[in-house]
């Protein structure tokens, strides 16, 4: 296939992806409820329209409650495969006894599984963040699939589960639901491309992105009994762990420009403080709980960000008068493809084309996804997206998709897929490992 060939299998596939054709898979992927853990409903779902519009569908099943769902079109084995990926868990649960009082007072209308059409946008619990980039992958697998396009390389669809950085929500079964293990468990069965594209907002080509340690602080304290208090020896943790919280704070906000790379601005949050029985106020704690959310910048390892909270705890903990520990609870690293590699060359060019202008790199990133799964494996990986519909409103922007921004992202994969999949690669020598694609 020449590159006129390829352009008019472009046009044709993009003819038949309309506003309304988007609205209605966003739509439709949005009112199935894909909590973290339980994505299994969603996943059977785009199985199954996408066997019906005529590739090879397989529902793989993880347990009882999560599966991703993964789909080929077949080349002829001349060419490199390419996988076009995005999550499809949320980050909330659309539960109010979950999400509520953290998310807010009350959960909205967009932070329920309930799809709302209003003109060209979409809302509903993760409408935009992962939905409706999960709904362009399904529309562009099918318009290439209705087409039967002639591929060197296999183009593989997928939707994985645990994509959202959390834990078990249930903790009562298989507790490593989320940090990518739905993607991580569809590479260890066999769906291993050579080159993969991970649609999640942004809108722009990614070659790298953070990482992620979490970190436990405890700080220790006395337990004791307010009617007490002024006879026996008093350590109230809470107490200092308001100070440790406020000293925390200050460290993170110089944090990001000790590991900033070019387009990485690696940050931290205090995501979550525990401390004493909420059933029993007359009493303090042993201990209070601060859990840190740490960024970490591509090539930096987590040992290394380990040495470097910790030396800071033991700072706090001499300023303080007071034995803090602190344990790393979570690892993921950063990752990077070489700029230079094919995919990310292939998706600049998609991006340019579909966008009518230059790309340039965005700096000051500090977002994570499954794209660091699909690295760590030796998968080299480009990264495609969205701009958020709503920028002031941090649930409102994860659940609002503008479909006219769904139609240039479905060009830009579209672009990438058939640049890949329909290019024969040259025999290497045995230990090469993956193939060269070049124009």
């Amino acid at each position: 296939m020449n590159d006129a060939e390829r352009e008019r299998l472009v046009a044709e596939a993009l003819a038949s992806i309309t506003e309304a054709r988007l609205r209605e898979a966003a739509a439709g992927v949005t009112s199935i409820a894909s909590p973290t853990g339980g994505e299994a409903p969603l996943a059977r779902w785009l199985a199954d329209r996408l066997a019906a519009a005529g590739l090879q569908s397989h529902l793989q099943r993880i347990d009882d409650g999560q599966a991703n769902a993964v789909d080929r079109l077949k080349g002829d084995g001349t060419g490199a495969d390419l996988m076009l990926y995005a999550p499809i868990d949320t980050l909330t649960t659309g539960d109010p006894e979950e999400d509520v009082p953290w998310i807010g007072p009350g959960l909205r209308p967009d932070m329920r599984a309930e799809a709302h059409c209003d003109g060209s946008y979409v809302s509903g619990l993760g409408a935009s963040n992962p939905k409706g980039h999960a709904a362009c992958i399904l529309v562009v697998g099918e318009a290439l699939a209705a087409l039967r396009p002639r591929l060197a390389g296999d183009l593989l669809v997928a939707f994985g589960a645990g994509g959202m950085p959390t834990n078990a929500i249930d903790r009562t079964g298989r507790l490593n639901t989320g940090h990518g293990v739905g993607c991580s468990f569809l590479l260890e069965r066999g769906w291993h491309p050579d080159y993969a594209v991970i649609a999640k907002p942004g809108d722009f080509v990614a070659h790298e992105e953070v990482g992620l340690c979490w970190f436990e602080i405890v700080v220790p304290g006395i337990h004791t009994y307010a009617g007490s208090r002024h006879r026996l020896p008093y350590q109230n943790p809470i107490v200092t762990a308001a100070e440790v919280v406020t000293r925390l704070e200050r460290w993170l906000a110089d944090y990001p420009e000790r590991h900033r790379t070019a387009t990485a601005a690696p940050q931290g949050i205090i995501g979550s403080v525990a401390g004493g029985w909420e059933r029993m106020l007359a009493v303090t704690p042993a201990a209070c709980r601060i859990r840190l959310d740490l960024r970490i910048a591509p090539g930096t390892a987590p040992p290394a960000a380990k040495r470097e909270v910790a030396a800071y705890v033991r700072r706090m903990s001499v300023e303080l008068g007071v034995e803090l520990t602190a344990e790393m609870v979570l690892a993921i690293p950063g990752t990077r493809t070489p700029p230079e590699d094919w995919v990310v060359r292939s998706a600049v060019r998609a991006w340019e084309s579909a966008s009518g202008r230059p790309h340039e790199p965005i700096a000051g990133n500090s977002g994570a996804t499954d794209a660091n799964i699909l690295r760590a494996r030796g998968i080299p990986t480009a990264r495609v997206g969205m701009p958020k519909a709503v920028s002031d409103d941090f649930a409102l922007g994860m659940n609002t998709v503008d479909v006219r921004a769904m139609r240039r992202l479905c060009e830009v994969l579209l672009r990438v897929a058939v640049d890949t999949s329909t290019r024969p690669h040259p025999l290497h020598r045995i230990n090469q490992d993956k193939p060269a694609l070049d124009r």
